[in-house]
């Protein structure tokens, strides 16, 4: 039993031992791919130096492997682009572009601006339209000590005729308009005079009383370096509307109202309310940073006035409340009196109350309420003040999200469903609530529902993260190591998974938290 029990625990050392050297060989991963990162973006910073066309004769390119070699559709030229050299000690890897003239039998190296990086053992064809195009497919790039690679799936094109570069990415934002003709079912493209929005996603469109066409906000995504994008909330209005005398003409103007504007979001809800005005409902207000994003989500309202170009915060007056009606014969008291008992020094002010709800999913919501002055001992209340039920009572509002879903009817504003983020948890909502926006008063839930009861698969991978963390955490305790370095792979593992949602990147949100 003895030397069993001396096999096992020395079974379990070897365990520990390769738990630890696996974790100091992800440690060193991580660590050269980020030098790997530094290393692209320091050739990338070269490229950008490029601002012109720059066409010189030369001699033949210096030796190199896996480039590619492609004929001109039209001229008399051979094209390459890229490839690799090992010296023994080296790896060197390349973007330069250089032609070869057959009649002339000359070379000349070509420097246009914004290339892709450098790489080797991409895919290249050419193809005669537009002037011709030399469409260059993925590749690799290795570090100088050849160790490092990293492996390319992005796609560009050369322009021939123009001479200019365009990464053709997996994403394409557009700023094209179309009409559709509901007498004739057929699909018509407008061409607006004046400059209108910048290509994006997400905006919201509604009708004006004059029959123009308003254009708000929306998204769009910008690589800033390899494998990372980072998005821009707009928040531009723009007006398109019909040209005067001109059947069938439509034109640009960019328009910036006055009043209380939204702040800056995505993902918002937008409906026509009966007296034409426009009216915007929550979204999720994006703090992006390189590897992270933390959102924060609004359940706010904000009305349009196309006819006076001014937006208007939506204020509810709150339940309307049974009032005491005065009694005829009753006797008016010294004005004196009455200055120290509302205006003196003993006055109370109004009582703002902050209470923080915590649902089972974690989610924490913290609501604010401004309550009237409580009554000081022995003064009457005041007949035309709410009563303490009254006043008090529970908030009744739609918790903030994105992505609802709204509609007007009957002079009622319907918000149906849409979703928010806690932690890396996404929460689908099904709720159902109404608004009489004729009164402004409050909210009436029709629907409710409770997040915490909504079923969530974590991903498997994450979950393998969380487990190979914990078992990391008790080798370093039993042998005697800090825990610091296994709590930093747990922070590395947090930021590391990536979920899409509508428009936008979210890498592990925050908890969303209204105020």
């Amino acid at each position: 039993m003895g030397k069993k029990g001396k096999k096992e625990k020395k079974g379990r050392g070897a365990e520990k031992t390769a738990a630890k050297m696996e974790k100091k060989v992800s440690k060193r991963s991580r660590k050269e791919e980020e030098d790997l990162e530094a290393l692209l973006a320091h050739f990338q910073a070269l490229d950008a130096t490029k601002t012109q066309v720059v066409e010189t004769p030369c001699p033949p390119p210096s030796p190199r492997l896996h480039a590619s070699l492609s004929a001109h559709p039209d001229k008399d030229e051979l094209i390459l682009f890229g490839g690799e050299y090992f010296n023994g000690q080296k790896t060197s890897v390349y973007n330069e572009l250089y032609t070869y003239s057959i009649r002339k039998d000359a070379w000349t190296k070509v420097e246009i601006p914004n290339p892709p990086p450098r790489r080797c053992a991409h895919q290249a064809v050419v193809v005669p339209q537009g002037g011709g195009q030399l469409w260059i497919f993925g590749g690799e790039f290795a570090s100088p000590d050849g160790e490092q690679f990293y492996h390319y799936k992005d796609l560009w094109v050369l322009h021939l005729a123009t001479k200019t570069w365009e990464q053709v990415r997996d994403y394409i934002y557009y700023n094209d308009v179309y009409a559709f003709d509901l007498d004739t079912f057929t699909w018509s493209r407008l061409c607006p005079s004046g400059t209108g929005p910048t290509p994006r996603s997400g905006c919201q469109m509604s009708v004006t009383p004059q029959g123009s066409i308003v254009i708000y906000g929306g998204y769009s995504k910008q690589r800033v370096k390899k494998d990372v994008d980072r998005g821009t909330q707009h928040s531009d209005m723009f007006l398109l509307q019909p040209v005067d005398g001109r059947e069938g003409k439509w034109g640009w103007t960019r328009i910036n109202p006055a009043g209380a504007k939204p702040t800056p979001r995505s993902g918002f809800s937008v409906a026509v309310t009966p007296n034409h005005q426009t009216l915007l409902f929550g979204g999720v207000c994006d703090q992006e940073e390189e590897e992270s994003l933390e959102g924060d989500f609004l359940n706010d309202l904000h009305f349009y006035d196309a006819t006076r170009n001014r937006w208007f915060a939506g204020q509810l007056k709150g339940p309307k409340s049974e009032k005491k009606k005065r009694r005829k014969g009753r006797k008016a008291e010294p004005e004196g009196a009455d200055k120290q008992e509302r205006g003196g020094a003993g006055a109370q002010e109004p009582l703002e109350v902050v209470r923080e709800v915590v649902a089972e999913d974690g989610t924490v919501v913290t609501i604010k309420q401004v309550l009237a002055a409580p009554v000081p001992a022995g003064q009457p209340q005041s007949e035309e003040e709410d009563s303490p039920d009254e006043a008090g009572g529970p908030v009744v509002e739609p918790s903030p999200r994105s992505n609802a879903m709204l509609a007007v009817k009957h002079g009622r504003l319907y918000l149906y469903g849409g979703m928010f983020e806690a932690g890396n948890r996404q929460v689908t909502l099904s709720d159902l609530y109404c608004l009489d926006l004729h009164k402004m008063q409050e909210w009436t839930a029709l629907v409710e529902v409770d997040p915490g009861a909504q079923e969530w698969l974590e991903d498997t991978a994450s979950e393998e993260d969380s487990d190979e963390d914990a078992e990391g955490g008790s080798d370093d305790e039993d042998s005697g190591d800090g825990g610091g370095e296994a709590g930093g792979e747990c922070g590395a593992h947090a930021g590391a998974g990536r979920q899409e949602t509508h428009g936008r990147a979210a890498p592990e949100p925050s908890t969303p938290c209204r105020t």
